[in-house]
């Protein structure tokens, strides 16, 4: 993508991109498969590291509450499943992480793009959360996600969906 900025995703209420994936523990995760319920489907850049590690297991702490208004999670990088599922099991995730080693999904929610670091521009995964429906249609999503305070907000947001 030559532009530096991301695809705008479609607003709310909009349909949402299909997806099916492989994810942990030798699961299985699709559109299809989630339909009749909402579900929170966020992404992060790169197993194993500080902040994705910090955002899974701020979400693995609030799937209780998350579970009393019947909302999933799933986690979606582009890792491959070895590295998934070593993360997984180091920080005893249990909602199901999935990998889009292929791009399609990351690409189809506009979360892939030019990055910077340290002067370098390379092309990442974005850190961004979406709430979906029960019919698959968004109800909000979070772009370029700062990990600090993010989990309490998606699931005031979840609740109030």
């Amino acid at each position: 993508m030559p532009d530096t900025e991301l695809p705008i995703f479609p607003a709310p209420r909009a349909p949402v991109p299909d997806f099916d994936m492989p994810a942990s523990r030798n699961r299985h995760v699709s559109l299809a498969g989630m339909r009749g319920r909402p579900f929170i489907l966020y992404f992060y850049p790169k197993a194993s590291t500080p902040g994705c590690t910090t955002e899974a297991c701020g979400f693995q702490e609030a799937l209780n509450a998350l579970g009393a208004t019947g909302i999933p999670v799933i986690g979606v990088s582009r890792d491959a499943m070895k590295a998934i599922d070593k993360f997984a099991d180091a920080q005893g995730l249990d909602f199901p992480l999935a990998s889009d080693t292929t791009g399609t999904v990351t690409e189809a929610y506009g979360v892939w793009g030019e990055k910077s670091l340290y002067g370098r521009t390379y092309m990442g995964v974005e850190r961004a959360t979406f709430l979906i429906d029960a019919q698959g249609r968004l109800v909000r999503a979070w772009r370029k996600v700062k990990v600090t305070g993010h989990v309490a907000e998606v699931m005031k947001a979840a609740e109030a969906a």
